[in-house]
């Protein structure tokens, strides 16, 4: 299990990743933000006018001794913490709503942009790895966004309130209260930049986690039926050691930086004492004048250290920024042209010239044509990995041939929209995907116009009626995760019901009965006869009884297309085609060995250079 990890990439600048968060998403809320701030001023203002009121308050009221301004003091004491309480609420709904509906539609635009890549993209991304991109990393921005814009708005210009006042009692007595924080610098930076590191290396292991669950979810089976369950817990363990590790080395770094700013603030404090306690004794400052400063100051100091917390939570939320962000730009590889062709009317014929794919160094095709003429059945027939569904993939431009041209009704698929190009398809594969929702839903998949006749229609056409009342709630009973409520036929019932509601002129069908008993597939071919019935149609099949019928059968092997014809005319020629045929309905030592000679690039049954008794020992692990 593997995912893209990059723990060495350089991290993106803080700048930057910032303004594009505004460009691209908060942009669009400047005002409620401007309001939020607003509210922000206000209540970050209450705790000065609450500093700025000891001066008063200790000298005019409590060492002259004036007893009747104390009412009015406890009225203004209550009012600032009102107004405090009701700008604190105000500004965090606003603030908690923008953080909620950008994280939303940072989400929604990260699935989109995965949606649009191909095969080769998915193969290297994981499940598991997707899923914590758009639920874990987007989630971690909205959670930092949300703390970062609160508190930081909030925090900043309290503290410059704070701070006004402070200066507006002794200008020297501020200055020797922040003397230590240049020294803070490099420190907070070393700190800013171990914090980013781990929080990257956390971010790739929650994939990791991610995927692992992924797997053994979606495997539970086969881990069953393997005793793999011990197996798998100690590789989750694992993962979850290192994750826990690197989690608290993550949370160590973002709780220095307060941290330092706490020894810091306590050389400061020590120092406006010395200097500003010998001013009191010698009556050059008032004992009020002291307690502004010294409750402004200690005020101020706790958005400093909040401050320098959400320095440690925004290096958290760039490494998840940084992993949104390089998913959002990574280049779609398949794409509609700029000016698409007109797409073929009717039932086309569909033609693949001298084609050619390669995955990496991987040839998997070699200069492939052929025909499936419209209207007709075409099988394609041939040993795993011979490149058949390769040419799947290249009809539906799941992927693009290096050489070569595909053609559906004489138009290349490389000039046509790809929304039309897979609108002219209908594809059954041996994975029968459904949805956890309900059946109707997995039949209609999104479609409202369909009238209750032409759905009946399709479910009597496709046996789907057959298992109906079997279910609880008829089309209305969920179908569980991947459809695992139902049989595997009906799964495949279920698929060929959706197919023909969509009513296209292609029909793809990728080993659509092989997993399939008996008396399941008897079904299932009968509904898929009734679907290719007037429809361009071609098949994959290992079962070669299922395509005896097709107008035309394409032996593949290696990549290379090998032989055409009829079923009777394939069998009266002999070769790959006629070992298949009798090797499934024969048991012949002299057709396994011809068969599998040949699959091993073997010409000559007496050929022995790679090794004596090399047919023996096929012939045993074959029958024996």
């Amino acid at each position: 299990m593997t995912t893209p990890n990059s723990p060495d990439v350089p991290s993106t600048a803080s700048g930057p990743l910032l303004r594009w968060l505004w460009s691209a998403y908060l942009k669009k809320h400047t005002g409620t933000m401007a309001i939020a701030v607003f509210f922000m001023l206000l209540e970050g203002s209450m705790l000065g006018a609450l500093s700025y009121m000891m001066q008063p308050m200790f000298d005019d009221v409590f060492v002259a001794g004036d007893g009747g301004m104390l009412v009015w003091v406890g009225i203004f004491v209550v009012g600032i913490f009102l107004v405090r309480a009701t700008a604190s609420v105000a500004q965090k709904l606003l603030l908690i709503q923008v953080s909620l509906k950008t994280s939303a539609a940072l989400r929604i635009d990260l699935l989109d942009r995965i949606m649009l890549q191909d095969g080769a993209f998915h193969q290297v991304h994981p499940p598991g790895y997707l899923i914590q991109r758009v639920q874990g990393d987007v989630g971690a921005v909205g959670d930092v966004w949300r703390a970062i814009i609160t508190g930081a708005g909030r925090d900043f210009l309290g503290l410059l309130v704070l701070l006004g006042v402070a200066i507006s009692v002794d200008p020297i007595w501020a200055l020797l209260a922040c003397i230590g924080i240049p020294v803070l610098v490099l420190p907070a930076a070393t700190a800013q930049s171990y914090v980013r590191r781990q929080a990257r290396k956390s971010r790739d292991l929650g994939a990791n986690l991610s995927t692992r669950l992924d797997e053994v979810f979606h495997g539970i089976v086969q881990v069953k039926l393997n005793a793999l369950e011990r197996y798998q817990a100690r590789q989750y363990r694992s993962l979850t050691d290192r994750f826990v590790t690197t989690e608290t080395k993550t949370a160590f770094g973002s709780a220095a930086i307060p941290a330092m700013i706490d020894i810091i603030s306590g050389v400061g404090f020590m120092a406006v004492i010395l200097y500003g306690g010998s001013e009191i004794i010698s009556g050059e400052k008032t004992i009020g004048q002291f307690m502004t400063f010294f409750t402004a100051m200690g005020f101020a100091f706790d958005p400093m250290r909040r401050l320098g917390a959400i320095a440690g939570l925004w290096q958290t939320a760039a490494a998840s920024i940084e992993r949104v962000k390089e998913l959002l730009d990574a280049p779609i590889s398949l794409s509609s042209p700029p000016n698409p062709s007109t797409p073929p009317v009717g039932v086309p014929e569909i033609t693949l010239e001298n084609v050619s794919l390669s995955y990496g160094d991987t040839r998997v095709l070699k200069d492939v044509s052929l025909v499936a003429s419209p209207g007709e059945t075409t099988a394609l027939v041939g040993a795993s990995g011979a490149g058949k569904s390769s040419i799947f993939n290249l009809l539906t431009r799941l992927i693009d041939a290096q050489e070569g041209t595909v053609r559906v009704g004489g138009v290349p698929t490389s000039e046509m929209d790809l929304d039309v190009l897979r609108g002219l398809y209908s594809v059954v594969t041996q994975e029968a995907l459904l949805f956890d929702e309900s059946l109707r839903e997995n039949i209609l998949l999104g479609q409202s116009d369909i009238p209750e006749e032409k759905l009946k229609a399709a479910l009597d056409a496709a046996h789907v009626s057959d298992f109906l009342p079997q279910l609880p709630n008829g089309l209305d009973t969920h179908v569980g995760p991947r459809g695992s409520a139902l049989s595997g036929g009906q799964r495949q019932r279920v698929v060929i019901a959706r197919a023909l509601l969509r009513d296209t002129p292609v029909l793809l069908l990728d080993e659509a009965t092989s997993a399939l008993d008996a008396q399941s597939e008897k079904v299932v071919q009968d509904a898929l006869d009734r679907l290719s019935a007037g429809r361009t149609t071609l098949v994959i099949a290992h079962r070669l009884s299922t395509i005896r019928g097709a107008d035309k059968i394409i032996v593949m092997d290696r990549g290379e297309v090998k032989d055409t014809g009829t079923h009777e005319e394939l069998l009266e020629r002999g070769g790959i085609y006629a070992d298949l045929y009798r090797l499934q309905f024969k048991d012949g030592k002299t057709v396994i060995d011809r068969a599998h000679a040949r699959a091993l690039g073997k010409d000559d049954l007496s050929d022995t250079s790679s090794g004596h008794g090399w047919l023996a020992r096929i012939r045993a692990r074959l029958i024996g």
